[in-house]
């Protein structure tokens, strides 16, 4: 069945690019409303902006979503993956700047505030996108790839000249909750360099150490080190399991990643969705239900992350 937010949960922090302070509310919302942002800053009836992937438009280093009207949320990939990895299909998020905050660097802080709210279950089926055959893009070295299968998988590898992440790789079975046990935690990344060319061009301006990890060569610079020795490729998962909640419904697919990012998942769901051969509909009966990321997460109780919330 479908399922929403049981009640409106705040958070606070400042956007990761803009460096602005924001307020954003997660709320309840209907069925068949799916995920929604409004932008409570701009005028009623131009600011709301449906979380789908037509709705992508080019940013660098986040994902960005539009609306007719011009009016735009940027860095949401956390806060979807959040919502997907809890099982949560319809949520109207209340927001008064142009960006989410970043908090931690993670979903950690989302997830602990969902799971605090609490889940509710809806009276209405929910749909899944099941693959029929394989879809892939490439652009260079990257390549983002679906293939049929029961549930959602996903399976990433990076390779960085830095030391201090190197080549990682790692797949993982999303159903039933793995993502909040595996990797709602990973921080963003960046290297040092990266940070003081961003910097110059306007961007990263709310970030720091404490809400990312940066690495210079061999070294960690953020305080306390890594959280998991391959937080790296765990955190590029985690984005891209936010940028494939864009397709509007669960996923029954494998997802592969090859030094892909926001932009590769966005071009790869947009030849998905222009291939009509290559997905159909399936309702989820209840063998199916127990498969998807959030299934039995609301089982948890809150998330146990007070120093996580410390930082932000």
């Amino acid at each position: 069945m479908q399922a929403t937010i049981a009640k409106a949960t705040e958070f606070r922090g400042v956007g990761l690019h803009s460096g602005v302070a924001v307020r954003m509310d997660i709320c309840p919302a209907p069925t068949g409303h799916g995920i929604v942002f409004e932008r409570t800053d701009l005028p009623a009836g131009e600011n709301r902006i449906p979380a789908l992937w037509d709705r992508v438009v080019p940013s660098k280093l986040c994902t960005l979503i539009e609306n007719d009207h011009g009016a735009r949320v940027s860095t949401i990939e956390h806060i979807m993956a959040a919502l997907a990895g809890t099982g949560i299909q319809n949520a109207l998020i209340r927001i008064d700047a142009p960006e989410v905050p970043i908090l931690d660097g993670s979903s950690a802080i989302f997830v602990s505030g969902i799971l605090q709210a609490g889940i509710r279950v809806q009276d209405a089926e929910l749909r899944a996108i099941r693959l029929k055959r394989p879809v892939e893009v490439r652009e260079g070295e990257a390549v983002a790839r679906l293939e049929p299968a029961d549930h959602l998988e996903i399976d990433f590898h990076i390779d960085f000249t830095d030391a201090a992440i190197g080549r990682q790789e790692k797949a993982l079975d999303m159903a039933n909750g793995a993502f909040v046990r595996e990797l709602m935690d990973s921080r963003t990344f960046c290297r040092q360099s990266d940070v003081d060319v961003m910097r110059q061009n306007g961007l990263a301006l709310g970030g720091t150490y404490m809400n990312a990890v940066v690495v210079d060569g061999d070294k960690v610079l953020s305080p306390g080190g890594l959280r998991h020795k391959d937080e790296a490729v765990r955190h590029k998962m985690l984005d891209a399991m936010g940028d494939l909640a864009l397709a509007g419904a669960p996923l029954l697919a494998r997802y592969s990643g090859n030094r892909a990012g926001h932009a590769m998942t966005n071009k790869l769901l947009r030849a998905l969705f222009a291939a009509p051969d290559a997905w159909e509909w399936e309702v989820c009966a209840s063998d199916l239900e127990c498969r998807l990321p959030g299934a039995g997460v609301a089982a948890y109780g809150p998330v146990n992350a007070p120093a996580l919330i410390a930082v932000a």
